[in-house]
């Protein structure tokens, strides 16, 4: 009977999408003006949305939480990401699990927020609504613990993350 290997890798290590160093910068330089892009973008929407008072209603609450979570979900890989490469090309299983974590759980909270922005177009009753947004950051933060915990007992074999 054969026995799989079931140690525990403490670190991982990314191949990358390029060995080259000039395409590497490129994709740097990409993914960096990318990202600078959605922050902007994103912190021009709350911006707005808190300085005009015709768009203090539930359809632009929703919109102002979903610009906080869409940059807090890009925040939680993107500069990491950049990082790698450039710079190092390994993460530790603790750094992995936790990037896991926030992004299960922004990106839970996110599709919670397009469903009740949806829900509340639907119905087409606003004043109720406003604790929607509350559960659905819950909810996106319950799952998302769950399913880290189970992730992070799983066995490794060198190759996850």
């Amino acid at each position: 009977m054969r026995r799989d290997n079931l140690t525990w890798e403490s670190e991982f290590v990314f191949l990358g999408l390029s060995s080259d160093r000039q395409t590497q910068a490129g994709l740097f330089v990409l993914f960096a003006a990318a990202y600078l892009l959605t922050l902007l973008s994103n912190r021009l929407i709350i911006l707005l949305i808190g300085l005009d008072a015709r768009l203090h209603l539930p359809m632009y609450f929703f919109l102002c939480n979903l610009s906080v979570v869409d940059i807090c979900y890009t925040s939680s890989g993107v500069p990491q990401m950049l990082v790698h490469f450039l710079l190092e090309k390994t993460i530790s299983f603790t750094r992995c699990g936790t990037q896991l974590f926030f992004s299960l759980a922004l990106g839970g909270t996110k599709f919670l927020l397009l469903a009740a922005m949806a829900y509340g177009h639907y119905v087409a009753v606003c004043a109720p609504l406003c604790s929607v947004a509350v559960l659905s950051w819950l909810i996106g933060l319950v799952s998302s613990v769950v399913e880290t915990v189970v992730m992070m007992y799983l066995p490794t074999r060198g190759y996850m993350c």
